[in-house]
């Protein structure tokens, strides 16, 4: 069966965020190595000339292509990064040179899929791609984005939106997220998760509804204690108890207590309860489950332990928070 070729250009520009331009083509490299079948990306970097572009980090970065050389290939995916500069009063605000805003309007009439990271979605907007559509940015510009773009309905929380063809992420880590889920959209779930342990990202929500969430968690500095929270995700809708896991760890249950207060800053309770919420949020964003299967799914076991759990954690009851996060499948 012929590959699909799926040309994957990364615009650059001086002063763009590095990581930006970095994490998705990392998540597009792993997705190979998990696949029995070659993926068909192939990544370039875009920019107006061919000369070294100066990240927002000072890592210097090579173009592949420059725009104009472009202008005639049908592109599968565009991906928009960002920049950012910082005043006196460390206030942030998101920037866009015109020149980028021109050859992101032009590239996009040849892509199938356009997508920003973090605050590239100003870069959207200014190209007139985001007018009448909903979209995200990093939470610190969204207010930016909101005055500037009034025609753009501007939504903070979430980590990713898509509105059709054209897709929109939060900030920075986010990118990984983004790149996740056009993975999902291209080859199914499957993959996507397979690429998002190797990332050590075990919580991911397909979804991606909240800028806020467990998986967004610093990661612990303690190898034991990432195992145990890959035991948890793999066993959530057990009953899970200090006990087990202190077991399951080879220490005893104070030892257990400390490293996770240590380490995460919160108690196994805590962490197992903010886990299973997690899964929770994932299945009412994502499926038509009843309460009662969530809670199961999840580990709650029951409705009112699911309820509590999420006014304790998020100040909303499940029903609210499909009501408001559902994600309707694509067209």
């Amino acid at each position: 069966m012929r590959t699909i070729e799926r040309l994957m250009v990364i615009v650059l520009f001086e002063g763009v965020d590095l990581l930006d331009v970095t994490g998705p083509p990392e998540v597009f490299a792993l997705l190979q190595r998990e696949m029995d079948s070659p993926t068909g990306y192939q990544v370039v970097l875009a920019a107006e000339s061919l000369d070294p572009i100066i990240t927002s980090a000072g890592v210097r970065v090579l173009p592949d292509i420059t725009f104009e050389e472009l202008a005639a290939r049908a592109i599968d995916t565009l991906i928009v990064p960002g920049a950012v500069e910082v005043d006196a009063d460390r206030r942030v605000r998101a920037v866009s040179d015109p020149m980028v805003v021109h050859w992101v309007r032009a590239l996009s009439a040849n892509a199938r899929r356009i997508a920003s990271v973090c605050v590239g979605a100003h870069i959207l907007a200014d190209a007139g791609l985001l007018d009448g559509r909903r979209a995200t940015t990093h939470w610190s510009t969204a207010a930016q984005l909101a005055a500037d773009h009034p025609a753009v309905e501007v939504d903070a929380d979430p980590i990713y939106i898509r509105s059709g063809e054209v897709w929109t992420g939060a900030g920075l880590t986010a990118c990984l997220d983004l790149a996740l889920a056009l993975v999902a959209d291209d080859f199914g779930d499957a993959p996507a998760l397979r690429v998002a342990r190797q990332l050590v990202m075990y919580l991911k929500r397909p979804s991606g509804q909240s800028q806020f969430s467990v998986s967004l968690e610093p990661l612990s500095t303690t190898r034991r204690i990432e195992e145990l929270r890959l035991y948890i995700a793999q066993h959530i809708a057990e009953p899970l108890t200090v006990t087990d896991l202190a077991a399951q760890a080879h220490v005893s249950e104070r030892q257990l207590s400390r490293v996770f207060k240590t380490d995460l800053g919160m108690t196994p309770a805590a962490y197992i309860e903010s886990a299973r919420v997690e899964v929770a949020r994932n299945h009412l964003e994502t499926t038509d489950h009843t309460l009662e299967r969530i809670a199961a799914l999840s580990g709650f076991n029951t409705t009112d332990t699911l309820t509590r759990a999420f006014r304790r954690k998020l100040d909303i009851t499940p029903t609210e928070y499909r009501n408001r996060f559902r994600i309707e499948p694509a067209i």
